[in-house]
């Protein structure tokens, strides 16, 4: 029996979503010179050595300092699929082979760097916005369909994180001082979390998105708290139960495969870290009151999460991005200061915000290097093909850029509770 590829609906997720480049397109695709005019106009810092299908070279942009990427367009329709389809379209063309470049993460940093003044240039528009935007607004994060949306990404399979994140099994930004490996740097940023939350043997702390554990170990075994970890990952879930069975903590920590809307009781703390991106903006006034409500009067929350800059926030949240269509289904960055507001409504304030977006590219660069090593020597499990090895290099490269950029930035930050 013929088995589909682990992974192959993340390479086919775009099903529902227009990529450019199709026939409408490429009757209205003339004037390609034009359209990199536009892009080298928008370039204030940094440049593209670009070498174009006709056999031409040009250097767009190159006035003031910045990253200048190789990259070559073996295709005019690359540039339909950018101009039509944004981020979306652009991976796709690269998916085609319609476009390389020697290394992308300078090229995706100098996108977020020139985010305002390239505009409209580089993201969907027309037609193809709204194709983008429905689609990802049918896979928001409702209570019926969030478990679904986790899975898509979390449910790869526990071998397949293993090989090539941390021993720790953690999934978010590190925080490195000189000299940290990558497991003690992620060792690092859960202690600065917990640091955050005054922490006294004996307390109860939720943990809403648990991930692997290894926050909850942490926090159980050197804080001496009793913690409830939330996931709506059955992967996640069986991983994390095993690992406090065999750190003689399963009395001490509960991992529950529950939704954070469902949250009941109290506690004296919560911890959640990078899980409000995989909220959606439609829900963080929600994520906000379950926070509260299970908190008394000066109870703490520490949360760790991504933000896009304030400047580009509309136009992102007014469609739907590579990450959001191929990576993380029903996924939102942040805006903090509307973020904060929301914070305050729900009698939470907000304090000692702690920004390290350089850490995180650094993270997903190790976790890149550490991808490749296990491709290379076959250290992933059976089953993922080259078209899936390629998405996922991608999606390293491109968030890895996005920080580099400052176009995105992980903070950490305390809530407590009024």
């Amino acid at each position: 029996m013929n088995r589909q590829p682990r992974g192959r609906h993340l390479v086919a997720a775009d099903r529902a979503f227009a990529t450019g480049g199709g026939v409408l397109a490429r009757l209205g695709s003339g004037g390609f010179h034009r359209i990199l005019d536009r892009i080298d106009a928008g370039l204030l810092e940094g440049g593209i050595d670009a070498a174009l299908p006709d056999g031409s070279r040009r250097l767009l942009g190159g006035r003031r300092p910045g990253p200048v990427p190789i990259v070559t367009l073996h295709s005019w329709r690359a540039l339909v699929r950018l101009i039509s389809s944004g981020s979306v379209g652009w991976y796709k063309a690269w998916a085609l082979r319609e476009w390389s470049s020697p290394d992308p993460v300078p090229l995706f940093d100098l996108f977020m760097r020139n985010g305002e003044s390239l505009g409209a240039v580089a993201r969907a528009k027309g037609v193809w916005r709204s194709v983008n935007r429905l689609a990802h607004l049918l896979r928001r994060n409702s209570k019926a369909r969030a478990r679904a949306n986790i899975a898509f990404h979390y449910d790869l399979g526990n071998d397949f994180y293993r090989a090539w994140l941390d021993p720790g099994m953690t999934y978010s930004s590190a925080i490195f001082a000189p000299g940290d490996s990558l497991e003690q740097a992620q060792e690092r940023k859960i202690r600065a979390l917990l640091d955050r939350l005054d922490l006294r043997p004996g307390q109860r702390l939720l943990e809403i998105g648990c991930g692997w554990g290894s926050l909850a170990e942490i926090a159980a075994r050197d804080y001496g708290v009793e913690v409830v970890g939330l996931t709506l990952s059955a992967e996640q879930q069986a991983w994390a139960e095993a690992r406090m069975g065999k750190a003689g903590l399963s009395d001490r920590v509960s991992i529950e495969l529950a939704d954070y809307r469902d949250v009941t009781g109290s506690f004296d703390a919560v911890a959640s870290v990078e899980m409000v991106e995989a909220v959606g903006q439609d829900y963080w006034a929600s994520y906000l009151q379950a926070i509260a409500r299970v908190l008394g009067p000066g109870g703490r929350a520490a949360l760790q999460l991504i933000s896009i800059r304030e400047e580009l926030f509309d136009a992102y949240a007014a469609s739907a991005d590579f990450i959001q269509t191929y990576v993380f289904p029903g996924g939102m960055l942040i805006s903090e200061p509307r973020f904060q507001a929301l914070a305050e409504l729900a009698g939470l304030s907000w304090r000692d915000r702690t920004g390290f977006g350089l850490d995180y590219a650094e993270t997903l660069k190790l976790w890149r290097e550490r991808y490749d090593a296990a491709v290379e020597q076959d250290h992933l499990p059976l089953g993922f093909d080259p078209a899936f090895h390629d998405l996922w290099r991608y999606y390293l490269m491109y968030c890895e850029g996005g920080f580099r950029g400052r176009g995105i930035d992980v903070a950490q930050v305390t809530l407590v509770k009024q």
